[in-house]
């Protein structure tokens, strides 16, 4: 960053470890439920949409949870086959306290204790006070704030304001080596600090959460369907793409299409929307699949499934 008064917060929280080695960067997707070992940065995706969200970035020698909605009887195992035992996970960044982002925080530090949930004290409170939480959930916080960063492991993270209408709302830039990261999920439009973050992204997860045209058809009554649409609310499809083409860099490897509709999005839908978008300046697409054909593209579009796991992505 080049923010003057850019600071780093460092939390010591595996002072053990060693130095990660230098990765070549590589477009490899993998089957979750494939074993296997490396030692670059990864992604998963355990569940993605309203019903729940949580994903995985890090790297073998330990990372970070992305949100917190998915049992958790859904994501360990599937870390674990992939190589990630529970003692790797170090933390939980949240992007905002809504349930389907937050619902198995606590139970996920009462089993695992040496996990620390990274949030704001904003979010803390709003999560205390919107939903049945134990209040001893506050012994797992560590307090981060809005572009301050913070260390975990080898990652520096730096949360950022979103356009939601949670108590508190975030995306989040992470630095791993030469890669970055950016999670900008849950957001009714993308605001120029959000713009900022997201324009750095080696790896960018954007939600795609709706198609204009089957929202307005759609059975949502009209109070819901102002509540998606509104400033505070979802990000539309075109809206997605159009920001992916017009902040297009030939650093861009992953877009990760997250927190699709159910009932006003498909995942062909959002891709194609996605593609399409980036086609018209000439930038070449693969699916993420990783396929003979795919690999070589210029970009990879992939849009996590709503109620299973993604591939295991090796990032880095």
């Amino acid at each position: 960053m080049n923010d003057p008064e850019h600071k780093l917060i460092t939390f010591d929280v595996d002072g053990n470890d060693t130095p990660a080695s230098t990765i070549t960067p590589s477009n490899t997707a993998i089957h979750p439920e494939s074993k296997h070992t490396h030692k670059g940065l990864c992604f998963i995706s355990f569940g993605s949409g309203s019903s729940g969200n949580c994903a995985y970035l890090g790297t073998q020698r330990g990372g970070i949870l992305i949100d917190a909605g998915i049992d958790i009887d859904n994501v360990f195992p599937v870390l674990e086959r992939n190589g990630i035992k529970p003692d790797k996970v170090k933390g939980i960044i949240l992007t905002h306290d809504h349930q389907d982002h937050v619902r198995y925080a606590y139970r996920i530090v009462r089993k695992y204790k040496h996990i620390r949930i990274y949030c704001t004290m904003r979010l803390m409170k709003g999560m205390l006070r919107k939903h049945n939480i134990s209040s001893r959930v506050q012994d797992y916080q560590v307090a981060i704030y809005k572009e301050i960063p913070f260390r975990v492991m080898d990652m520096e993270i730096t949360a950022f304001e979103t356009s939601h209408d949670g108590s508190d709302n975030m995306g989040f830039h992470i630095q791993w080596e030469d890669e970055c990261f950016v999670v900008g999920s849950d957001m009714g439009i993308i605001t120029p600090r959000a713009e900022h973050y997201m324009a750095l992204a080696n790896h960018l997860m954007i939600e795609s959460n709706y198609n204009h045209e089957m929202l307005e058809g759609g059975r949502y009554p009209e109070i819901l369907k102002d509540r998606v649409r509104g400033a505070v609310g979802h990000l539309d499809n075109a809206v997605a793409a159009q920001f992916v083409a017009d902040h297009y860099d030939k650093r861009l490897q992953h877009v990760f299409l997250c927190h699709l509709s159910n009932d006003n999005n498909t995942p062909d839908i959002a891709r194609a929307t996605m593609r399409e978008a980036l086609e018209r300046i000439g930038v070449s697409v693969g699916d993420g699949s990783n396929a003979v054909g795919q690999r070589d593209c210029d970009v990879q579009v992939y849009a996590l499934p709503r109620f299973a796991p993604s591939l295991w992505f090796v990032l880095a």
